[in-house]
């Protein structure tokens, strides 16, 4: 759970990085910028700031702050009512991201699970953004990623994003944030 003033400074940490990666947002945006902790209470581990363009029946944009070695947790984006799970792409705008996929295990990882989650982070096949590069994942495709010492500013460009329906390898996980006074 997160408080007010937990999430007034992350959004405001998290315009800074927006910043750094030249990205415009309107005043609005700025006030609507989702913290997510993922219910874990450990936001500069575990965690995500986001911004959502558009999320129609068919399609989503969104900008995401990873803050230094932020990591957004393992899932996977199931099909929904007999439709196809969320087909997302993800390209770095600054900074650095490691993304791990399923496929042949990378012997060195850079990234490193948030301490005492470690168990709940399966694949390892990693694939490196820097500005400028893209990966596009499947549906129902088991991933995470995590950003580098700088952190990063990550754009997702997607088929509908229903985050709710979401399935993390964390049990403990809860995808909406939850706000305590």
């Amino acid at each position: 759970m997160l408080t007010s003033r937990q999430i007034a400074e992350a959004r405001q940490r998290a315009l800074e990085f927006y910043e750094k990666a030249h990205i415009v947002l309107t005043d609005e945006e700025k006030a609507n910028i989702e913290i997510a902790d993922f219910g874990l209470g450990d936001l500069e581990h575990s965690g995500l700031e986001l911004v959502v363009y558009v999320n129609t029946d068919r399609v989503c944009a969104k900008e995401m702050v990873l803050f230094p070695y932020q990591t957004c947790p393992e899932h996977r984006h199931p099909d929904i009512n007999g439709k196809p799970g969320k087909e997302e792409t993800f390209r770095c705008r600054w900074g650095k991201v490691y993304l791990y996929v399923p496929g042949e295990a990378t012997p060195h990882p850079k990234a490193k699970p948030p301490e005492g989650h470690e168990t709940y982070y399966t694949v390892w096949h990693e694939i490196e953004l820097n500005p400028g590069q893209q990966y596009t994942l499947l549906p129902d495709t088991l991933h995470w990623f995590q950003a580098g010492p700088e952190g990063a500013v990550i754009s997702e460009f997607s088929t509908t994003s229903m985050d709710e329906f979401d399935i993390f390898t964390d049990p403990d996980i809860n995808r909406i944030p939850q706000i305590v006074e």
